[in-house]
């Protein structure tokens, strides 16, 4: 029973996690869009606020922004703070059920790097701290003063970081770990800026005294932080599922790429729903980008250059095949590799013989005796507990062929 429970609870926390990041990214593209749609009024003074007129599900809205605070303190106040915590809570809590708690499987890739599981555990919670230190001080340091200067050194930070984790985790787990550090850091803004300096702020307004300017504008440079790193953030996170975005031993580089392309797409948006005019060229650049990536997948994938016709001299070296010790996991069944080498092995292998599939599916490979051991959990799940793979049974498993995988997983 126990992988059929693990596997619920990793669906129901990601279920959770999508809903809450859901609620947060939507109130952040809201709330930019509304900054950059305020007009001056008469009630409140030039440069201290503005106001909007909106019209949704059949209801007009009248929204008012003070820069600083109104007059008095509202009698009702909404909080926008736990769709970000959720957000980081749940998010935080897959990736102890899913890397952690199958670090074998998700986390540790032996050709890159042999450690143990409490190792990548402990590297990986600390690399979330680290990173939150070193992106808070930058943004106390005089560069925040120079924003382009302080985005070059935030940007250099997230390649270091994407590099780093490539050099101790398999590349999937590399990538999403380069996305729960950003994350950390949009909801570290948000715990340790945005609410103080807000609780700060209606404390002297409560005090009978003017609020400082200063909180609510270091508070909106946050918040601007959060909006442009929000779709960077989501590529990351969606990345697991596409090997193509990580497989490469020059995945650092797709990083910052996305980042650029992310970067710029909601500057074009921010730019233009401020009246600023379409900056179309932000759109070229994030394009060229996207294809910059594409082709560095391209470069590393044996399947993909032969299929548009490189030749030998153009070609990357492969990603390296994962060798295991046989102590760590048992020998597999002559048996067992029939099953999986007849209807399994032609996608899940390093160059798959499947038509127009140019990597194995999420990574997966099973061509050797040590993938397929390694993968041992991954193929209980997707082949013996539930009849997921191969996709609709394209190539005709049968039910004696399922069992004798459910033999060998027995006696593991």
């Amino acid at each position: 029973m126990y992988p059929i429970l693990h596997e619920w609870g990793g669906f129901l926390i990601r279920w959770t996690h999508v809903v809450a990041a859901i609620a947060w990214i939507g109130a952040s593209f809201y709330f930019m869009h509304l900054d950059a749609s305020l007009r001056a009024i008469p009630a409140i003074p030039a440069g201290k606020g503005g106001e909007a007129w909106e019209v949704h599900g059949g209801g007009f809205y009248q929204v008012r922004k003070y820069l600083v605070a109104p007059d008095r303190m509202p009698e009702h106040l909404i909080w926008h703070k736990w769709q970000s915590y959720s957000t980081w809570l749940s998010g935080f809590f897959l990736l102890c059920w899913v890397y952690y708690g199958q670090a074998d499987l998700y986390l540790i890739d032996p050709a890159v790097r042999v450690i143990t599981p409490m190792t990548g555990a402990l590297i990986g919670i600390g690399a979330l701290a680290l990173g939150w230190l070193i992106y808070d001080g930058l943004n106390r340091s005089p560069l925040a003063n120079r924003p382009p200067l302080l985005a070059t050194a935030v940007f250099l930070t997230v390649v270091a970081f994407a590099f780093g984790f490539q050099q101790v985790f398999s590349g999937r787990a590399a990538m999403l770990h380069t996305g729960a550090v950003i994350a950390t850091w949009m909801t570290g803004n948000v715990f340790f800026v945005i609410m103080p300096n807000q609780r700060k702020a209606i404390a002297e307004l409560v005090a009978g005294r003017v609020p400082n300017p200063a909180w609510g504008k270091q508070a909106k440079n946050r918040s601007s932080h959060n909006n442009y790193l929000t779709l960077p953030v989501l590529f990351f996170m969606l990345s697991g599922h596409y090997p193509l975005a990580w497989s490469s031993p020059y995945s650092w580089m797709i990083v910052g790429l996305v980042v650029i392309a992310g970067g710029v797409v909601r500057h074009f948006f921010n730019v233009r729903n401020a009246g600023g005019g379409d900056r179309w060229w932000t759109w070229g650049v994030a394009t060229a980008c996207v294809a910059i990536a594409a082709v560095i997948s391209i470069a590393s994938s044996p399947v993909a250059r032969e299929r548009i016709g490189w030749t030998a001299s153009a070609e990357a070296a492969p990603v390296q095949p994962v060798s295991l010790a046989s102590a760590a996991h048992p020998p597999v069944d002559e048996s067992v590799m029939n099953v999986i080498g007849t209807r399994c092995a032609m996608c899940h292998a390093a160059e798959p013989q499947w038509p127009d599939m140019v990597s194995p599916p999420k990574g997966v490979l099973l061509d050797t005796p040590e993938h397929v051991a390694r993968f041992a959990s991954a193929i209980r799940m997707q082949a013996v507990l539930t009849h997921a793979m191969p996709p609709n049974n394209i190539t005709d498993i049968q039910p004696e062929e399922r069992a004798e995988l459910a033999r060998w997983l027995a006696a593991r």
